[in-house]
Formats: structure tokens, C-alpha cells, sequence
């Protein structure tokens, strides 16, 4: 049954909180995990990775070769321990904000961030002992609109030559490589840009999953994880449609589900129940664009795709399907 949780702006409100891991490069999701509403990130954590993990097939080599980017609430000294001793890559922020400004007091060299204005940026001096692999740690400082400065520290296990393969910037071609180091691992963890968070509201658009409550769990699971079908089965077909439609790379869920996979035709079977063709509607807005791709994509199956007239009889159908067309 859902419990009382932390959920914003909705105080004694009862649910449950959904973790996901989601693989941004490829906008994919990973995992999805159902916990109940009292769940934080920082007991979610390592049940979310151990399960992406599994999914995954992560051994210690390709452990290596992933970037974890997280938010406060799994920037644990605990979680980011265990996280640097399974060998991930570890980018996130720190947990605690007593620590955070204590840290930021170290700062001998505050940088304007030009991406953000008002936002500076430092190399913490403070060694970071407690870690067990080697990170640096970067003070991020705001001010709010009382005056006072809001203040966060990133934790970075990444080398300068994982920081310029990532971002794709040359630091040696900079004026002051130690300046660019600094700006480049803030956008770095810049690009996780609430994906997660966006993840989540385009789903509930495009899938209505907000509408889809269940209140057994399991149920719960079960909507849960054909939310994370839905999601993944759009990411492909952005890219399996991109062939001359590149537009529809950047379609969020409700307008692929909406305006994109509601195109009308027809299907003809045959005798076995296989479809060999497939007529489009010619007068739906998306029909000439998807026509291209769809060819594509279908040909290994030998299926014809065709633009159809939106009133075609059955008689046209069966005319087309004997090549009078």
C-alpha cells in the first residue's frame, strides 16, 4: 500500500517514490525501481546501481568505464565510498551542506561562471582523506535572494583526460587549462540537466502513467515497468525514424505518441496472418515523412509501405496489393 512520504509542496500526501537510472547519453532508461513514499535517494542509491548493475552485466572492467552523476541526496560519504571502491566514476554533489560550506571556506580563487552569471565556481584545498580513491572537489557558490550565498561542493573522481573525452574539449588549447578544468567539470554535471526529472514528466504526458495509480504494489510494479517499455520502445524509434525526419529526434513522448504513432492506414495480412503491406494515410500530416525510414526499417521483413488514400475501399486495397496501383 503507499505510505506517507516526502513529496513536494504535498504535506501527509501518500504514494510511493519511483528510483530510475537512466542511461542520458542515449536517453534510455536502465532501471526502474518502486520504493515506498519515506524512501530518500540516499537508501535508494545503491539498490538503484546494484540493479542497473544486473541489468547491465557490469563487471569490474566496464565498472571502470561508467560515470555515475548524482544529485545531493546520494552524495553520502557512505554511498560515494562504495560507489569509488565497486570502481565507478563518481560525479556528484556532496551530501552534507554544513561540510559543503565548510569546504567552500578553502576556496582561495573564486571564477565567474559564464554559463551561469552570478555562479562562481573553485578548487576546494582541503585534501580529501576520507575518500577511498583519489577526488578533487569543486565549491560551487550563488547568492540567494536574501543575499546570503547558497553553496554546493562537487565530488569528482574523473582524471583531466576523462574530463576533455567526455566533454570533448581540448584543455590544452586553453589560456589556463586549470580554469577550464574547473568550468568544464561543472558543465559536465551540468548535462545530467534534470534528465532523470524530465524523464519523469514526459512519461506522465505522453503516457499518462500520473493516471495510472494502482494501489496494490505489485499492480504498481507492473504499470511501472511498461512505463519503462514505453519510454525505451519511443527512444528507438526516434532513432529508427531519423533516416529523413531528424526533427523527431527531439519529439518528447506526448508528441511521438500523440502526433507521430497515431498516423492511420491500413494493414494487409496474409493467409498466415503476416502483414505484407502497409498503407499510410496520405492526408495525415506525418505519413510522406515516416514513409522513407519505415521502408527502411521493414524491408529486412519484405514488407511494401505505400501512401494510401484516406477512403480507399477494400476493392482499391486488393487492386493495389495485384499491383493495378
Amino acid at each position: 500500500m503507499a505510505t506517507k512520504g516526502h513529496f513536494a509542496g504535498a504535506r501527509n500526501r501518500r504514494g510511493r517514490q519511483l528510483g530510475r537510472v537512466l542511461a542520458t547519453r542515449y536517453a534510455e532508461v536502465v532501471v526502474d525501481q518502486l520504493f515506498e513514499g519515506r524512501t530518500k535517494l540516499a537508501e535508494a542509491f545503491v539498490p538503484l546501481v546494484q540493479a542497473a548493475e544486473q541489468t547491465l552485466g557490469l563487471d569490474e572492467a566496464k565498472r571502470t568505464r561508467i560515470l555515475l552523476r548524482v544529485d545531493a541526496g546520494g552524495g553520502s560519504l557512505d554511498d560515494v565510498n562504495w560507489a569509488l571502491s565497486r570502481g565507478y566514476q563518481i560525479l556528484c554533489k556532496d551530501y552534507s551542506g554544513q561540510r559543503a560550506a565548510r569546504l567552500a571556506a578553502s576556496v582561495t580563487r573564486w571564477v565567474d561562471d559564464p554559463d551561469e552569471p552570478g555562479r562562481q565556481v573553485g578548487w576546494v584545498e582541503l585534501e580529501a582523506s576520507e575518500y577511498v580513491r583519489p577526488v578533487v572537489r569543486i565549491a560551487i557558490r550563488k547568492r540567494k535572494p536574501n543575499g546570503q550565498w547558497g553553496i554546493a561542493v562537487l565530488i569528482s573522481s574523473l582524471s583531466p583526460a576523462e574530463v576533455e573525452e567526455l566533454s570533448e574539449v581540448s584543455l590544452a588549447c586553453s589560456l589556463d587549462p586549470a580554469k577550464e578544468l574547473l568550468l568544464t567539470h561543472v558543465r559536465l554535471y551540468d548535462q545530467r540537466g534534470g534528465g532523470v526529472e524530465t524523464s519523469f514528466k514526459g512519461n506522465k504526458q505522453g503516457f499518462s502513467l500520473g493516471k495510472r495509480g494502482k494501489k496494490c504494489f505489485e499492480a504498481q510494479q507492473m504499470v511501472m515497468l511498461l512505463g519503462s517499455l514505453a519510454h525505451n520502445v519511443v527512444v528507438w524509434a526516434q532513432l529508427w525514424l531519423a533516416g529523413t525526419a531528424s526533427a523527431m529526434q527531439h519529439y518528447g513522448p506526448l508528441r511521438m505518441v500523440r502526433d507521430v504513432f497515431h498516423v492511420s492506414g491500413f494493414l494487409l495480412l496474409d493467409a498466415w496472418g503476416r502483414i505484407r503491406q502497409i498503407g499510410l494515410n496520405q492526408d495525415a500530416p506525418f505519413a510522406l515523412v515516416l514513409l522513407s525510414p519505415l521502408r527502411t526499417l521493414v524491408a529486412p521483413a519484405h514488407v511494401t509501405i505505400y501512401l494510401a488514400k484516406s477512403g480507399m475501399s477494400q476493392s482499391d486495397r486488393n487492386a493495389h496489393e495485384n499491383g493495378l496501383y
